[in-house]
């Protein structure tokens, strides 16, 4: 008995291993092949987190979910702390924005130029790496606290946080010129227990209103974390921060394809499934093409400074969000999208009170959702009036792009929801169905987060995952614009936008 213990402990270290050897290097081998391009490397990401997870089920190592490899789904199910960090940055552009504050902030440090591989510099390779264990380190911690008798793998927390957080804080690159050395580390000690404050808070406050109603926990942990951004809105970032800002979001997506590669070959036999991967296939075409294509045609701007980080926010589209973060679209997308990402989470309140109340009923809240779809039709013309007098001008692009990320999210989110409502999917499928339609991070998080059962926690990673193949449309489609100083190409896009709207028709169809 005691060697079989010993063997369970040993096994439980070598899914650190296991973890970090599949995740950091998908991460690095995308950077590798968009090296000297203008392409993000989520395109990459996506396909190779698909391919691992269907290759582990398909040669017999592992089974549907990756149950042999639990640490996998616990990475995949920190999507809430990549969020977290920005909203935080969110936060700090939006009372800059909003108060007239000095846009520029005196930065602590100079990150190495020095190639460690093709397409990665030493101190992004350094970030990589610490996001890894920070993502772990934090999971492993906060569950250890707010979970009561642990079982299984959740015996470990205590294990998995102390080598996560340690490991996390040690890897600061030496090559990296940095100012003050013992500020830069306590201010990554700050972050990291604030990330962890706000993660414990969110929960308990999201427990509290559980009764009355079902607002998941990434809304309050959205809400405390950019009113921090907003007091501190002159804080240089840390360590912390800046790993999870570049490489965050990479790390939590190669993790959840993973999860999602390995339900190809089972997700396909459960009845409806093709009717919400086509949707989501299609959706993902109209929506995005089709909000890039509003902005184009009357807006009368095709720069990606506006696109990447207005679609971004609108849709809180995973992808684009991660790209824009990791600075794949230039300085001023980097800088605005934390702003278009948090500034429809504030209409998240009606978002996740509607589907709460949806899903008790078991289908759409119809009065309401007419209402606040007439209300987003309504600011994203308002918006796009704006944007097209902004005439260049950041502050008033900014601001026309926070109305076009608002009024275009309420459109998008209810709109998809009110046309599914009219076929005869079930609303937990409708729900799956228009979150991979636009790749929302929240609407994903709240449905890991089991806002619509376990069946439906199970089933997201995969539902989202698919839609991603409409990818290397989207990055070549940005990369492209990159290509030509930031000017996307306007008539693909409206071939594309076209191609949505009979796609998501003939989905409909299909249901």
């Amino acid at each position: 008995m005691e060697i079989i213990e010993q063997i369970t402990h040993l096994q439980v270290i070598n899914q650190f291993w296991i973890l970090l050897f599949f995740l950091v290097p998908m991460v690095l081998i995308s950077r590798t092949v968009v090296a000297g391009t203008r392409f993000s490397p989520i395109l990459i990401i996506v396909i190779f987190g698909l391919l691992l997870g269907f290759i582990l089920v398909n040669v017999g190592i592992a089974t549907p979910g990756l149950v042999e490899f639990p640490f996998v789904d616990l990475m995949a199910r920190t999507t809430i702390i990549a969020l977290i960090v920005s909203f935080f940055v969110g936060g700090q552009e939006l009372r800059k924005i909003l108060g007239n504050k000095d846009l520029e902030v005196d930065d602590i440090v100079v990150a190495s130029d020095e190639e460690t591989l093709l397409g990665t510099s030493r101190t992004q390779f350094i970030f990589i790496i610490r996001a890894f264990f920070l993502l772990l380190g934090i999971e492993g911690f906060t569950r250890m606290i707010l979970q009561g008798q642990a079982q299984g793998i959740d015996v470990y927390n205590p294990l998995i946080a102390y080598i996560g957080i340690v490991l996390a804080v040690i890897l600061i690159d030496n090559r990296a010129q940095i100012k003050n050395k013992h500020a830069y580390i306590r201010k990554g000690l700050i972050e990291l227990a604030l990330i962890i404050i706000v993660l414990i808070l969110s929960y308990h406050i999201a427990q509290l209103f559980s009764s009355i109603i079902a607002l998941p926990q990434i809304f309050f942990a959205m809400m405390i974390s950019a009113a921090i951004g907003a007091i501190f809105y002159n804080w240089t970032f840390g360590p912390t921060v800046r790993a999870l800002l570049f490489a965050g979001i990479p790390v939590v997506l190669a993790a959840n394809f993973m999860v999602g590669g390995s339900r190809i070959g089972d997700a396909f036999a459960i009845e409806g499934m093709n009717s919400v991967l086509a949707y989501g296939f299609f959706g993902q075409l109209f929506w995005m093409f089709g909000g890039i294509s509003l902005i184009m045609f009357i807006a009368k701007t095709a720069n990606t400074r506006n696109l990447a980080p207005g679609m971004a926010g609108s849709l809180s589209h995973s992808g684009l969000t991660g790209a824009c973060t990791a600075g794949d679209f230039g300085k001023v997308a980097a800088k605005r999208a934390p702003i278009m990402i948090n500034i429809p989470f504030f209409g998240h309140i009606f978002v996740f009170s509607i589907l709460a109340i949806s899903a008790e009923r078991g289908s759409l809240w119809l009065g309401p959702t007419a209402i606040i779809v007439a209300i987003g039709v309504g600011l994203t013309a308002l918006s796009l009036i704006n944007l097209r007098k902004a005439n260049g001008d950041d502050r008033k692009e900014v601001k026309a792009l926070m109305q076009f990320s608002f009024g275009w999210q309420i459109c998008a989110v209810f709109g998809g929801l009110a046309l599914l409502s009219l076929s005869s999917m079930s609303f937990e499928y409708t729900a799956m169905a228009q979150t991979s339609a636009i790749s929302h991070f929240g609407l994903f998080a709240a449905i890991q987060g089991e806002m619509f059962g376990m069946d439906a926690a199970l089933l997201i990673p995969f539902i989202f995952s698919m839609p991603f193949l409409v990818h290397p449309l989207v990055f070549y489609m940005f990369g492209k614009a990159m290509e030509r100083n930031g000017e996307m190409p306007v008539k693909p896009v409206y071939i594309l936008s076209l191609v949505g709207v009979v796609g998501v028709v003939f989905a409909l169809f299909l249901i």
